[in-house]
């Protein structure tokens, strides 16, 4: 099942998941979705609110500066995420980061489960269903 919905002029797709009646929304789209710390808040509570506990997302639609840690976007979103325990699946191809702080983020946030950075669908709905 699938919802379609506008969030400031951005058109997303929320692919519905259902494993072991856990819900996770996958959220699909063309456009770029987080741009700003807000923009990752704004999902979080949109997620939240259709009761949703458990979100995925391409690294595609998340701005290119929340893999830059110094900007503090990727920081400021994970900790809103673990806040209202929203676990969050990324999915991506991360080896293209070399700053070795990301690397770490990446390695620390992946050892907690809580924020998943992942290479694909089965990979992400693997980890949030558990």
């Amino acid at each position: 099942m699938t919802d379609l919905f506008l969030e400031k002029n951005r058109k997303m797709e929320i692919k519905k998941h259902e494993i072991n009646s856990i819900k996770i929304a996958e959220i699909i789209s063309n456009e770029m979705i987080i741009i700003s710390a807000q923009d990752g808040l704004d999902l979080l509570g949109n997620m939240y609110y259709q009761d949703f506990d458990k979100i995925i997302i391409y690294e595609e639609n998340i701005t290119s500066e929340f893999f830059d840690l110094k900007t503090k976007i990727a920081g400021e979103i994970l900790q809103k995420f673990s806040n209202y325990r929203v676990r969050l699946a990324i999915i991506g191809d991360f080896s293209k980061y070399e700053s070795k702080s990301i690397k770490d983020f990446i390695f620390e946030s992946n050892k907690t489960r809580h924020i998943n950075f992942v290479e694909t669908l089965t990979e992400a709905l693997n980890r949030l269903s558990k």
